[in-house]
């Protein structure tokens, strides 16, 4: 489904130097069994978990499950295209995967600024993905933001 929808627009970039302290942005978007598949074939993680309603059925989750990493990918989209947006550099990521996310959930990703090191341009971000009142990942992420003293 291509139901991409942004929150807190506009897109782009906020340089290090407009960047405050619990600015946040987010994005949602529902996954299909057309955008899992994609990410099966684009990852080459074909766990049939992900793919077969039979075999996912005999496992803890009873039925098939988005990639864990397919959901994480909205975190990306949000700092890539929002905070801090364009130009921003990914120094690492840690995240932790609470709730199975189900073919045909709405995904809502949410990305807040919790440090900022100016001198180094260095952000730390926590990351959230929910659907609907459920928490299903939450991490944090620590970037490189662009400035305009680097245009």
């Amino acid at each position: 489904m291509l139901d991409l929808h942004l929150h807190n627009l506009p897109t782009g970039t906020i340089c290090i130097e407009d960047l405050e302290i619990g600015m946040t942005r987010s994005i949602s978007r529902t996954f299909g069994d057309r955008e899992i598949e994609l990410f099966a074939d684009l990852s080459c993680d074909r766990n049939p978990v992900h793919l077969d309603e039979e075999y996912a059925q005999e496992t803890v989750f009873q039925g098939r499950v988005a990639h864990g990493m397919l959901t994480a990918s909205l975190l990306s989209a949000v700092i890539g295209e929002q905070l801090p947006g364009h130009g921003t550099v990914y120094l690492g990521q840690s995240l932790k995967f609470l709730a199975p996310v189900r073919p045909g959930d709405r995904v809502t990703a949410t990305v807040s600024v919790r440090e900022i090191d100016y001198p180094r341009r260095r952000v730390t971000l926590d990351c959230l993905c929910a659907v609907g009142d459920t928490l299903v990942l939450k991490g944090e992420a620590l970037v490189l933001a662009p400035s305009r003293k680097f245009d």
